[in-house]
Formats: structure tokens, C-alpha cells, sequence
């Protein structure tokens, strides 16, 4: 009889295979479960140590002993070893960390390796709390500076541990209303920057800086520099009278030396001059007349930038004399165009009787002379120069413009009654004649190439 074959295959298998189990009943691996590990850390100043402690426990929350824990702290972005601790008899150790000036520099984790009955555990990152020091600033430096000359002022910027700090400070300077920060200097790893100005008047400065991770903001205290003049000062008698009106400084010179500039009249001038010091009938029209700026030195021994409206043909003569009264240092109170004192219908011109009153020097003004109505003024033309005008009166009528006090008197730098006076030999040397003598003292007038004075009177013309 024959076995069927498929019986045959069936039962071989039985009987290797044993019986059938189904899958749900095969027991699965045993699961590790996760041990607790805790950092603490405390707080610190940069350069102090801030305690760091670790407790690790079990499943059950019993604390594990005798187990080895890393510490680590991130530096720059890495990782890197800070200790290796083993846990005490309560599952717990400590360290200690320095703590650094850069908040992200003091972060810490630790870590359990695990075992066979826990997996590996990286508490999260914990970052350590920097308590900010207490900063110094200091601005030390020159307390006076020459007018024009350069200052240097050395900042430092100190922890209150002496620590040097290294950052960007900000220079300021009081001004009305508050205070204007004129530099932004950065100090170095010695915690000093140096920082050069050339103030140009007096100065109260101060430096201050915003906290950084680990110095509070701080603030020098106050430094004033006070600006002194480079030339001296006109010293005059305390009897002498000051002139009767006030102008207000002139800004301070531009470039070095007298730094005269010459241009045509340009139109905001013109504009300012049409009305005052020229109008319809004058003897010279704005083609023919220059404008002059020029530096000079004040009766407070600064330098000064002044202006005068001058005829073309004798710019040249103006820019040499006004050079070297420059150069040697011979003071003019102010150099304003005579249009700033308006119109005057007495003299119908510019007002000259108030740019004499406040002591300022002029050139060209299409008026009368002054006491002389209807007679021409040499100004007129833009060859005449009144220099320090109070100092060095105008005679007419009997009497002396614009004070009496100062005829019968000199000064060796600003009032001239001889030929002699240095002033007088500058103003001779470039083409100038001191035409009326003591009777106009202020009064010059620039000489055509023939040796003549255009519009030269038979008495005092001013």
C-alpha cells in the first residue's frame, strides 16, 4: 500500500519542529530603567569659584553611591572635561568652577555612563548665574590745551579687582542739554585706550560704559579741559573804555597761517550787501570787487576767521598786509563786512559810525564821509582799510569818533600815533598809505601801481 506524501512531509515536520507557540507568548528582553541625575550650581563673581554639585539616584529614587560622574563646561561653543566625580554614601558630589567674564562660557552638564541595569543619562545645560563686578572708569589727561593744538587722554577701565576691562567706552562732552558722545574708543586686554582731540573750546568731559556679562555699567567723573589762547592777550589799561558795542566772536580760524581765500562776491553776500554797503550809483559794481576771507588773531589771543568786501585791483595789497599783521601777531578785535550794522540814511550807507562803536575792522562801504555829507567816502571804492577803529580815532568837526579817551594815547600792539608803530610799517610795506595820520589813525589806503590814493581828500576823508 503507498503513504500518501504530503502525511508523510507533514508528520516529519511535527516532528521537527516541535510544538507550535504562538508569538504573543515568547517573553520580551527586560527593560533598563532611567536613573535621575541632577546638577545644582551656585552663583559667583568672574574669577571666583561657583560650587557645582551632582546627585544621582536610582529608579526608585534611592541615591546611588560609589558611581562615577562627568562634569563637563562649554567653552566657545565645545564641550570640554571640567571633573570626573564619584558619588558619596548619599549619591552626591561636588566640584567647583571658575567662573569666567563671558556668560556662555559658563555653562556645565553632567553624565552617567550607565550600566546593565541603567542607560547612559546628560542632564540638560546649566547655566551658571555671573554676578557682575563693580567697574571703575578713569579719564586722566592735560586739564588746559593751546587753542588748535592736540590733547591726549588716557581711559582706564578697571573691575573692582583690579581685573583690567577690555570693551568700547564713550567719550563725551557737556553740551547745552545734555551730553554729545564725540568717540566711541575701544580699551585693550590692559583695559586703557588713549584718545586724542583738539578741542577748540573749553571741555567737560567724561567717559562711560554700558555692563558687560561681568561689570556693571560705570562712569568716570567729570574732566574739564580748559582751552587757552596760542598768542597772548591784549592787556589794556582799566581805565581804557571798552567800545560801546558788543559783537560776538568770529568763528575760529580755518587751516594754518593767515589762510586768506579769494572769491567773487558770491550771491547770498550781494544779496546782504545790496541795501547797506552798495546801491545804485556807486562807484565800483560787484564785478569789480572781491570777496576776502582771512584769518586773524583777536584781543583774546585767538585766531579768527574774519571777511572784507575789497576792491579786484588791490586784493593783492589787502591779502599781503593782513598776512603778516597775521604772522607778527598784531591783534584786530573783529573783521565783520560792514553790512551786518544795516543801512544808514545819515551817512547813506552802511552804519560805519556802529562798526566804529564796536571796534570793527572794514574795507569797502559806498557811504559819505563820516561829518561830511555828500563828499565821497574812499571806502567806496574797496581800497581803504579801517583797522581797530576804537583804539585809533577819527578827528572831525572838533571832536574824535568814535571815543576821545584813546587819541592822546598807544599801545604798543594796537593803537598807533607814529609812523614808527609796527602797523604802520606793515601796512607801508604793502602798498599802503597811512594817508591822514593821527587825524584818521585807523584810516589806510591801498596805493594804485602808480604810488596815488584814489579819492585822496584835501583833509580827513574817512
Amino acid at each position: 500500500m503507498r503513504v500518501i506524501p504530503a502525511l508523510v512531509v507533514a508528520l516529519l515536520a511535527a516532528l521537527l519542529l516541535g510544538p507550535v507557540v504562538p508569538a504573543s507568548a515568547v517573553p520580551a528582553p527586560l527593560a533598563r530603567a532611567s536613573v535621575g541625575l541632577v546638577v545644582e550650581a551656585g552663583t559667583a563673581r568672574s574669577g571666583e569659584d561657583a560650587p557645582i554639585r551632582v546627585l544621582l539616584t536610582d529608579p526608585g529614587g534611592v541615591q546611588v553611591a560609589g558611581v562615577s560622574v562627568l562634569v563637563e563646561r562649554r567653552v566657545a561653543g565645545a564641550w570640554q572635561r571640567l571633573a570626573s566625580l564619584v558619588t558619596d554614601a548619599a549619591g552626591r558630589a561636588g566640584t567647583v568652577l571658575r567662573m569666567g567674564p563671558v556668560r556662555d562660557d559658563n555653562v556645565v552638564r553632567a553624565s552617567y555612563a550607565g550600566d546593565a541595569t541603567a542607560p547612559p543619562t546628560v542632564t540638560a545645560d546649566v547655566q551658571l548665574e555671573l554676578v557682575r563686578r563693580a567697574a571703575r572708569l578713569t579719564l586722566t589727561g592735560p586739564s588746559r590745551v593751546v587753542d588748535e593744538r592736540e590733547v591726549a587722554l588716557v581711559v582706564r577701565w578697571r573691575a573692582d579687582d583690579g581685573t583690567p576691562v577690555a570693551g568700547e567706552v564713550r567719550l563725551q562732552q557737556r553740551r547745552r542739554g545734555g551730553w554729545r558722545t564725540l568717540d566711541r574708543p575701544v580699551t585693550d586686554a590692559t583695559g586703557t585706550a588713549t584718545v586724542r582731540l583738539r578741542p577748540r573750546t573749553d571741555a567737560m568731559l567724561r567717559v562711560s560704559a554700558r555692563a558687560l556679562d561681568w561689570v556693571e555699567a560705570s562712569r568716570s567723573a567729570r574732566k574739564r579741559i580748559d582751552n587757552v589762547p596760542p598768542v597772548a592777550p591784549v592787556r589794556l589799561s582799566r581805565a581804557a573804555p571798552r567800545p560801546r558795542r558788543h559783537l560776538p566772536p568770529q568763528e575760529r580760524a580755518r587751516g594754518a597761517g593767515a589762510a586768506p581765500v579769494v572769491t567773487g562776491i558770491p550771491d547770498a553776500v550781494w544779496r546782504g550787501m545790496v541795501g547797506r554797503s552798495w546801491h545804485a550809483g556807486c562807484p565800483v559794481g560787484r564785478e569789480g570787487l572781491r570777496l576776502l576771507r582771512v584769518n586773524y588773531v583777536d584781543f583774546t589771543g585767538y585766531r579768527r576767521r574774519g571777511e572784507l568786501v575789497v576792491a579786484a585791483g588791490a586784493v593783492g595789497q589787502f591779502v599781503g598786509a593782513l598776512t603778516e599783521l597775521h604772522d607778527r601777531r598784531i591783534p584786530i578785535r573783529s573783521m565783520y563786512r560792514v553790512d551786518r550794522f544795516g543801512w544808514s540814511s545819515r551817512l547813506r550807507g552802511a552804519d560805519d559810525l556802529a562798526s566804529m562803536a564796536s571796534d570793527n575792522t572794514s574795507a569797502f562801504n559806498c557811504r559819505d564821509v563820516v561829518g561830511r555829507p555828500g563828499v565821497r567816502s574812499p571806502h567806496s571804492y574797496g581800497r581803504a582799510l579801517d583797522l581797530n577803529p576804537w583804539e585809533n580815532p577819527y578827528r572831525v568837526g572838533g571832536s574824535w569818533l568814535p571815543n576821545g579817551w584813546w587819541p592822546s594815547r598807544t599801545h604798543p600792539r594796537v593803537a598807533w600815533r607814529s609812523s614808527a608803530h609796527p602797523v604802520v610799517s606793515i601796512l607801508r610795506r604793502h602798498g599802503f598809505s597811512w594817508t591822514y595820520g593821527v587825524s584818521d589813525a585807523h584810516h589806510f589806503d591801498a596805493r594804485t601801481t602808480g604810488g596815488r590814493v584814489v579819492a585822496r581828500c584835501a583833509r580827513v576823508c574817512h
